[in-house]
C-alpha cells in the first residue's frame, strides 16, 4: 500500500470575478436553487466558471527506481460526466457536510487488471462566496465499489505536500487533481476483487464554515466550497455514490448509490469525477464484437457499451463469428409453437430463431402488447419490432394501453434567468419555464454557461444582432449589394451573394 510520503496533488484553480453575477450576465446566487435533495439540508445551485489554471505540489520520496511498471500500456480514462473539467457550467451540491464523501465506480474488462492509478480529478466550486474559503479534503481509492469494496489508499490534505482547496471570494471552481509522481517507486495499484470495478472518492474533512448541526442547518453556501455534479442529466445512477452522515428524517447514512436514493434525494447529474489508469497487462485487449449480427473488432468495454456480444480476447471476425452459438428458441409462426434448435436448423425448418442464449422456457413467441411512443401516447396490440420502428418502448407481452401509464416526454425547460432543467411540458408550464420540446437537452455546447436551448435566438434578417430587423439591417444589405457573400452577415441565406433574396428576408421579418 502506498504511504502518504510519495504523492503529487494538483489543484487546477478557476479564477473568477467576485460577486453574484458572472461576467456573461448569468446569476449564480441562491435564486438559482432548483430543489431540495438528499434531505432538508442539501441544495443544488447552478454555477459557471470559464478557466481552470493548474497549481501543482510535487513530492518525491528520494528512493531509487521508477514506478512505471505499467508505462508501456495505453491509458484508460473513465468518467460518467459530460462536463468540461477545464471550466463550464456545474451544479454545486451545497449542504454537503464535513466527513461526507462523493464517489464514482468504474468497470473495466477483467483482462486489464491490475491497473495503476495515474490521475484522479473532481470539480469543487463556490457560488457567490462572500469570503475566501479554505476546505480540507481527502481522496480515497477502492477495489470494488465504495460500499462493498476494499479501501486500498487514502490521504488527507495537509497544505504542505497536499494543498487545501482555497477559493474565492466570488464564484470559483477548482479541478482537484491527485496523482503520484510517475518516477516514484511507490505507486497505487488496484487489483480486481472479482467485480472488475474500482472507485474514486473525495471527502470534505473540514469546511471553511461548518454549522454546528448540518442535519438541520446547511453549511452556508456563500462561505464554503462544495463538490459538483454536471448539468447533462444523471446517466449512471448505479455508479455514482455518496456517503452521508446520519440525520433524522434523512436519506440514509453511509454509502448509497444514487439509484438507492429516493427521487427527492437524488442529484440530477453525475459527479464531475474522472479517473485515468494504466493497465499492467496489455495483451489481448480486443476481440470480435457482435452487434445485431454484424462483427467488429473492439475492446470488451466498448462492445458492452454498444450493446454487443464479446466473443473473447484475440478472436477475429469470420462468416460464422456472429451466428448465435448453441441452441436458441425457434418460433414457428404457423403454430405459435417453440422448439430449441441450432440457428441453422431453425432457419432450415422455416422457423424464426431467437437471440443467442434464448430458450423456449423463457421465450414468448410473437409477443404483442402496448407501446409507449416518444410523444407519450400509447399504441396497443403491436409487436416489439413494430414498436421500436416508431421509436417507442414496448411494455411487454399482453399489456394494454388501459393498464399502461406511458411517461410524458421530457426535454429542456428554460427559466427566465437562463437556468435549464429536464422536465415534461406540463412541469415546465407549472414552473414558469419555456419547454423546448421532447428529447432536447440542457447541454452547453459553446461553454458560455447557458444551455444552448436557452440562449436567445435573433430573428432572421437581424444582421447586426440587436434583436430587431429594421433600417440598420437594410443598410448592411445595400452596402454589400452584389458582392460575393464570403461569410458576410449580409448574405443572410448563405447562397454566396448579397442580392434581392437577402433583402426579401429583411423585409419579411421587419420589426421596427
Amino acid at each position: 500500500m502506498l504511504t502518504s510520503r510519495t504523492l503529487v496533488a494538483c489543484l487546477s484553480v478557476a479564477l473568477f470575478a467576485a460577486g453574484a453575477v458572472a461576467s456573461d450576465g448569468v446569476t449564480t446566487d441562491a435564486d438559482s436553487i432548483d430543489s431540495v435533495v438528499m434531505g432538508s439540508r442539501q441544495w443544488p445551485i447552478w454555477t459557471a466558471f470559464r478557466d481552470a489554471p493548474t497549481l501543482r505540489a510535487v513530492y518525491r520520496s528520494g528512493q531509487d527506481g521508477g514506478g512505471s511498471v505499467a508505462g508501456s500500456c495505453p491509458q484508460e480514462v473513465r468518467t460518467h460526466s459530460d462536463a468540461n473539467f477545464s471550466g463550464g457550467s456545474f451544479i454545486v451540491q451545497a449542504g454537503f457536510a464535513e466527513q461526507e464523501m462523493a464517489g464514482a465506480s468504474y468497470v473495466l474488462p477483467a483482462a486489464l487488471f491490475p491497473v495503476r492509478l495515474d490521475l484522479a480529478e473532481m470539480i469543487f466550486a463556490t457560488s457567490a462566496a462572500t469570503v475566501s474559503t479554505t476546505t480540507k479534503w481527502s481522496i480515497l481509492v477502492y477495489e470494488g465499489t465504495p460500499a462493498t469494496g476494499t479501501l486500498v489508499f487514502s490521504v488527507a490534505s495537509d497544505d504542505k505536500m497536499i494543498p487545501h482547496i482555497v477559493l474565492g471570494p466570488g464564484t470559483n471552481g477548482v479541478n482537484v487533481q491527485f496523482m503520484v509522481d510517475p518516477a516514484d517507486p511507490e505507486q497505487i495499484y488496484i487489483n480486481d476483487n472479482g467485480s472488475h470495478t474500482f472507485s474514486i472518492a473525495y471527502r470534505i474533512d473540514d469546511h471553511n464554515n461548518q454549522t454546528a448541526n448540518p442535519c438541520f442547518t446547511a453549511p452556508p453556501s456563500q462561505s464554503n466550497a462544495f463538490p459538483t455534479t454536471d448539468t447533462g442529466g444523471l446517466q449512471q445512477s448505479a455508479q455514482n455514490w455518496i456517503w452521508m452522515v446520519s440525520c433524522p428524517l434523512g436519506c440514509g447514512a453511509g454509502w448509497k448509490s444514487f439509484a438507492q436514493l429516493p427521487s427527492l434525494c437524488r442529484p440530477s447529474g453525475d459527479w464531475v469525477i474522472r479517473a485515468t489508469v494504466t493497465p499492467v497487462n496489455c495483451a489481448a485487449q480486443q476481440g470480435a464484437c457482435c452487434i445485431n449480427g454484424n462483427c467488429a473488432i473492439a475492446t470488451q468495454a466498448d462492445c458492452a457499451t454498444a450493446g454487443g456480444v464479446y466473443r473473447g480476447d484475440a478472436t477475429t471476425c469470420t462468416a460464422s463469428t456472429c451466428l448465435p452459438q448453441g441452441n436458441v428458441a425457434c418460433c414457428f409462426e404457423s403454430t405459435g409453437g417453440c422448439v430449441n434448435l441450432g440457428y441453422a436448423s431453425c432457419l432450415g425448418a422455416g422457423g424464426v430463431p431467437g437471440a443467442e442464449g434464448s430458450a423456449c422456457a423463457t421465450t414468448v413467441c410473437f409477443p404483442t402488447g402496448a407501446c409507449c411512443l416518444p410523444n407519450g401516447q400509447c399504441v396497443g396490440g403491436i409487436s416489439p419490432s413494430a414498436c421500436a420502428a416508431q421509436g417507442g418502448n414496448f411494455q411487454g407481452n399482453g399489456t394494454t394501453c388501459a393498464t399502461v401509464n406511458c411517461p410524458l416526454p421530457q426535454g429542456a425547460s428554460c427559466f427566465p434567468n437562463g437556468f435549464c432543467l429536464i422536465l415534461s411540458e406540463a412541469e415546465a408550464i407549472a414552473a414558469g419555464a419555456v419547454w423546448k420540446g421532447a428529447g432536447t437537452t440542457c447541454a452547453d455546447g459553446n461553454g458560455n454557461g447557458t444551455a444552448d436551448q436557452c440562449e436567445a435566438q435573433n430573428p432572421p434578417g437581424d444582421i447586426n444582432g440587436d434583436g430587431l430587423v429594421n433600417g440598420l439591417d437594410m443598410t448592411q444589405v445595400l452596402a454589400n449589394w452584389g458582392a460575393a457573400g464570403g461569410g458576410s452577415p449580409a448574405d443572410i441565406n448563405d447562397d454566396g451573394i448579397v442580392d434581392g433574396l437577402d433583402m426579401t428576408i429583411v423585409l419579411s421579418n421587419w420589426t421596427n
